[in-house]
């Protein structure tokens, strides 16, 4: 019987690549009635279809998981928010948040892995066991700009990831595996870069 971690981490990688599929798509864009309720019917088959067993007594997000190991409670929280806003009418995230939800993903990205690889003497993900002041003063640093700038985007995916990681709900302990992860770093590095890049060259015409 598989345990709470492996189902959460599963439901979390069908949740990802249903939103991924839906917006690859296109769809969930038009205002009206009838193309939400589409979006939200085609969605939910598309997640059903990856989460319920069928290769070989497997679900197919199994599979997934092998390939991309578990996926941040960031990167869930945000794919669950995009799906909502596709097909429910939820309030898509701001430009000006989701430009800082980037900057701070891209950050830390920057931060921790290349001296988690042992690009230096200082290992920076031990920071996430728990026991490390300076992580929680700048995760509270952090939500208290956001607070003053009243952004609400950021200090909200940071209290989610905060409390899955009290409740233990994926198989790491580590803190930094609830707030990124390799695929959302990627992308928002990516998405920074291409940002200030535009307006690099908007700047120069």
């Amino acid at each position: 019987m598989p345990l709470l971690t492996d189902v959460f981490a599963m439901l979390g990688i069908g949740l990802v690549l249903c939103a991924g599929f839906v917006r690859l798509l296109g769809l969930g864009r038009a205002a009206n009635l009838s193309t939400s309720n589409g979006v939200k019917w085609l969605a939910l088959t598309v997640f059903v279809a990856l989460c319920v067993p069928v290769v070989g007594a497997l679900p197919v997000v199994a599979f997934v998981r092998g390939i991309s190991s578990d996926l941040s409670i960031t990167l869930v929280a945000l794919c669950f928010w995009s799906l909502c806003h596709r097909s429910c009418g939820l309030a898509a995230i701001s430009p000006r948040e989701q430009t800082t939800v980037m900057l701070a993903v891209a950050g830390a990205a920057l931060f921790m892995y290349p001296l988690a690889l042992g690009w230096g003497s200082w290992d920076a993900y031990r920071l996430g066991w728990g026991n490390a002041w300076g992580m929680w003063l700048a995760l509270l640093a952090l939500c208290l700009l956001c607070w003053v700038k009243k952004w609400h985007a950021l200090p909200a995916l940071i209290a989610l990831a905060l409390l899955a990681w009290c409740l233990g709900l994926m198989e790491s302990g580590n803190l930094w595996d609830y707030l990124l992860d390799p695929w959302l770093s990627v992308f928002a590095l990516g998405f920074v870069f291409i940002k200030y890049l535009r307006l690099f060259f908007r700047r120069l015409h």
